[in-house]
């Protein structure tokens, strides 16, 4: 059923209650998810985006039931990744000549996922596309934003921006306007998909953003891909953007842990106390890596003016849950952050180093070459974690 957002733009999406992971399993949806959808009846109909291939011939049945599927004259493909594109295929067995209006690279993108040859339109920056009664629609390439595909399509006169995931946010909401729902929880949704997804191509966010209001059109709507629709100050979610694209931190120290038999829990607990010793205003974090969903913990890393990552000892190496969010923190390039190491051993004890290397080849800032405990700390060495922890703060402060 298509839901009235303003004049004669209509949302036709799917809300995803069901949804816990996302990307295979790389990305944790624990508020599900929404594929969002419009359809803009003018002199000319428009569908901009469809919805995730498992919900194509839902969406499609759900579209025919609100309009002729023969009288859409185009459809834009703001980005092809198949959770906005993938009901393109049930759709254009139906209507197989509709023209589709994407970026070269779109064109592309769509190819490699579906080989099909459809009537591709591309469009670059600044070109427009006439829908009748005074409208036009404007694309704005979004490249790596977060695909090379990526674009915004402006509605002018309704004044709406159709962002696609730029702004987004995997929140499941019957009711679709940011000013309806939890302020906590979108907000939350919304750092984490920043953190998660956007962090490398924050030197693009912030030039993008600029180009954007650069062209000095009002925005009263920003229509995500995913999430909720921005109606109330619409161009706070854009201020956040340009914040979190700047070499983001709070007053936050993170300490991830990983632990075999609780010595190295035992050392992360003491240098945290060590640090709220040093400096009792900073916020403080503790994860236990084998326990914690990922994505939380790299959006608490994202939050972070430093980290200390810890992890035993285990075959001349880490344990591989340590291992496997450290690669995800490398792929992310995070920016003016600091880091340090430490650990439990047996016999070797080459955790630390391990640790301070990947770090190191991450981009952080070493605060320490880190710290270890040869089995069980003692109670002289929980006090030297201790110390550890209030020169992390005082490090961390410069």
């Amino acid at each position: 059923m298509k839901t009235k957002i303003k004049n004669n733009v209509y949302w036709v999406g799917k809300v995803d209650w069901e949804l816990q992971k996302f990307h295979g399993n790389e990305y944790s949806t624990h508020r599900g998810s929404t594929y969002n959808s419009y359809l803009i009846q003018e002199e000319k109909t428009v569908l901009i985006d469809t919805v995730w291939t498992p919900f194509s011939k839902e969406f499609v049945q759900n579209l025919q039931k609100e309009i002729d599927l023969n009288k859409i004259d185009y459809i834009i493909v703001n980005h092809a990744e198949v959770d906005h594109s993938g009901a393109l295929p049930e759709l254009m067995s139906l209507i197989p000549n509709t023209p589709i209006y994407c970026t070269a690279n779109g064109v592309k993108s769509l190819t490699g996922h579906y080989h099909k040859d459809w009537n591709f339109k591309t469009v670059k920056t600044g070109d427009t596309l006439d829908i009748g009664n005074g409208k036009q629609l404007v694309f704005v390439e979004m490249r790596m934003l977060h695909w090379p595909d990526s674009m915004a399509t402006y509605l002018t006169e309704d004044n709406i921006l159709f962002s696609n995931d730029a702004f987004g946010q995997h929140y499941a909401t019957e009711h679709l306007y940011n000013d309806l729902v939890d302020q906590d929880e979108l907000f939350q949704e919304c750092i984490k998909y920043y953190a998660n997804i956007l962090t490398p191509f924050s030197s693009l966010v912030d030039r993008k953003i600029q180009e954007v209001l650069a062209l000095g059109v009002p925005i009263d709507m920003i229509a995500t891909s995913h999430g909720v629709i921005w109606r109330d100050n619409p161009t706070q979610i854009v201020e956040k953007y340009i914040a979190w694209s700047r070499d983001y931190k709070e007053d936050q120290i993170t300490i991830l842990y990983d632990t075999m038999w609780d010595s190295t829990k035992r050392m992360a607990e003491a240098i945290a106390q060590g640090i709220k010793k040093a400096d009792k205003n900073v916020t403080v974090k503790l994860y236990n890596i084998s326990k914690t969903d990922k994505n939380d913990m790299i959006t608490e890393v994202f939050k972070s003016k430093a980290i200390l990552v810890g992890s035993p000892t285990i075959g001349k190496g880490i344990t591989s849950g340590t291992a496997g969010l450290l690669e995800e923190i490398e792929g992310l390039s995070f920016k003016g952050k600091k880091a340090a190491a430490f650990g439990s051993y047996g016999w070797s004890g080459e955790s630390p180093a391990k640790l301070t290397d990947w770090l190191k080849r991450a981009g952080f800032e070493i605060m320490d070459e880190g710290l270890k405990a040869l089995w069980n700390p003692t109670d002289e060495k929980i006090e030297e974690c201790i110390a550890f922890g209030q020169t992390i703060a005082a490090v961390a402060n410069k």
